[in-house]
Order: structure tokens, then C-alpha cells, then sequence
């Protein structure tokens, strides 16, 4: 079984085609917490990719996980005590090990700080993480990019200086020499600052911490900008796509079936697919896909 599941998954071409990651760069992991499982950016990424670009088949793969942090901390009584958050550093070897990306985008701080105001040590535990990350990634000639958090909104009055946090967590990942870090953090919280004063009620995210399809827009945008090396006009646009809904169905399958493949701590996941039964179903998407790009 494993030999077969090892086939479909490494020899099989039916993926993303382009060239907006470069010649070199054939599968692309994406990690982060639950606004990247969420998966409105990297699909709107894919989907960019395919309409835009010609080329090397690549594959776009979305492997973050709800509620996860690289600092390794957790609030007491997280999700009503029922499990502390998931930490990266349990299950980054397996996620490489299954994926052997090409490239990893990685989106961590938005449960680092664990919606508390700037403190030291918490910090630098999301300095430590990052670090880790970056260095394991690194240690197994994997290009890493970084990108900083979205923006926090605070609704209740809970956690006003939260924002702050990812203000701080954002400038220090901007500042590490020699990394490749792209920046979402403030070019969103330039653009809610300049929508709130045309309307104080406008928001990118109802709960404060999970941006819509406006907000992953814009996360899209900064990526497709610095890999394209070139202003993304256009992105607004991207979920009008005709093929949009179908990549959208094959995202949510896949997102699943890797997760299950590769394994996790998190608890009340949907349980995706067997690998095997996930790829025959994602190649007659693709070729759903591939006759809506036509």
C-alpha cells in the first residue's frame, strides 16, 4: 500500500501549471494555523498560477492546521479545556518527509502570543520557533519563505493590545537578515485603516483574528507580487475564476487527506480521505479544471 500511495503522490503530474515560483520550484507546502487551513490565499494563489502561467507543473499544497502555533504555548483552558494547541514542532519531520517540497511558505504569530499583551518570554518562545522552523527546513535544502501574520481586530475588548503583538512579531521577521520574508501584515493594516475611515463599521475578519475572502484576497496579492516580481492588478478578480468552485472543491479534499496522511494532535478535524481514494478523485477535478481552462 505504501509503495502505491508513494506512486500517486509522486508520480503523477496533474497539478498547477506556471512558472510563478521559478523554474526550479515544482511542490509548494504551505503551513500556518487555521486562517492558511482555511485556505482562501494559497487557493487564490493556485488559482492565479493556472490562468496566468505556463510551464512546469507544480503542485500547491495546503497543510496548516487550526489553533497550531511554533512557539509552543497555549492559554490555559484553550477551547474550553478540552486540548492545549497544537505545536509544530510534533509534526513538521512527518509533513516534510510526505511532502519533499520544493519550497515552503510558512504563516505563524497569530496564536504565538497567545492573545495576550507583548511580553518577553512569549516572544522570544516565537523567536525560538521561527527559528526552529527555518532551520529545519533549511537543514534539508528546502527554500523557506516567510510570511508575517494577518491582522488582529480586537471585537470585545478582550485582547485591545493584541494587535500590537503582531505589530512587534511582524517587524522582527521583516528584520532577519538573509531570509526571504513577505510581508501581508501591513500592507492589510494599511488597507483596513484607510477602509475604516471611509466606513468605522468596516472589518476584514467578523471574529476579529479570521479574514474573509477580502482579506485572503490581499494575503494572495503580496505572495503573487513577490514571486511575480510584479504588481497584481488583477486580484481582486481571482474567485471569479470559472474554475474557481471546482479548485475550491479540490483544496478542501486535499488539505484533509494530507493531513490525515501525515498526522496531527489537533482534535474535532474533519477526516479526510485515504490518499489513494483522495488523488482519483482529485484527477477527475483536474480534469474538470483543465476544460473550464479552456
Amino acid at each position: 500500500m505504501r509503495g502505491i500511495v508513494f506512486f500517486l503522490i509522486f508520480g503523477i503530474s496533474f497539478f498547477a501549471h506556471g512558472q510563478l515560483f521559478g523554474p526550479q520550484i515544482q511542490r509548494v507546502l504551505f503551513l500556518g494555523n487555521s486562517i492558511t487551513y482555511g485556505g482562501g490565499y494559497v487557493q487564490m494563489v493556485d488559482a492565479y498560477a493556472r490562468l496566468h502561467d505556463s510551464g512546469t507543473p507544480i503542485e500547491i499544497m495546503n497543510l496548516g492546521l487550526p489553533s497550531e502555533t511554533v512557539s509552543g504555548l497555549s492559554e490555559d483552558g484553550h477551547a474550553g479545556g478540552r486540548f492545549p494547541r497544537p505545536d509544530l514542532h510534533e509534526r513538521l519531520a512527518r509533513v516534510l518527509d510526505a511532502t519533499k517540497p520544493d519550497l515552503v511558505i510558512a504563516c505563524y504569530g497569530m496564536n504565538d502570543g497567545i492573545y495576550q499583551p507583548l511580553d518577553v518570554s512569549r516572544f522570544q518562545k516565537y523567536k525560538d520557533g521561527i527559528h526552529w522552523l527555518h532551520e529545519q527546513v533549511e537543514a534539508r535544502g528546502i527554500r523557506i519563505v516567510h510570511l508575517t501574520p494577518t491582522v488582529y481586530e480586537d471585537k470585545k475588548g478582550q485582547s485591545p493590545e493584541y494587535a500590537q503583538v503582531l505589530d512587534a512579531y511582524s517587524k522582527w521577521l521583516k528584520k532577519q537578515p538573509r531570509w526571504e520574508v513577505i510581508d501581508s501584515h501591513f500592507p492589510m493594516k494599511k488597507y483596513l485603516q484607510k477602509m475604516k475611515r471611509k466606513d468605522p463599521a468596516f472589518s476584514l475578519a467578523t471574529d476579529g483574528v479570521h479574514i474573509g475572502d477580502l482579506g485572503h484576497g490581499l494575503v494572495a496579492r503580496e505572495i503573487i507580487q513577490y514571486f511575480g516580481k510584479k504588481k497584481c492588478e488583477d486580484w481582486d478578480q481571482i474567485p471569479q475564476y470559472k474554475f474557481y468552485e471546482v479548485l475550491g472543491q479540490e483544496h478542501r479534499l486535499m488539505k484533509d487527506a494530507w493531513l490525515r496522511l501525515t498526522g496531527h494532535l489537533r482534535p474535532d478535524m474533519k477526516v479526510g480521505l485515504p490518499m489513494v481514494e483522495a488523488l482519483k478523485q482529485k484527477e477527475g477535478l483536474e480534469k474538470q479544471i483543465q476544460e473550464l481552462l479552456k
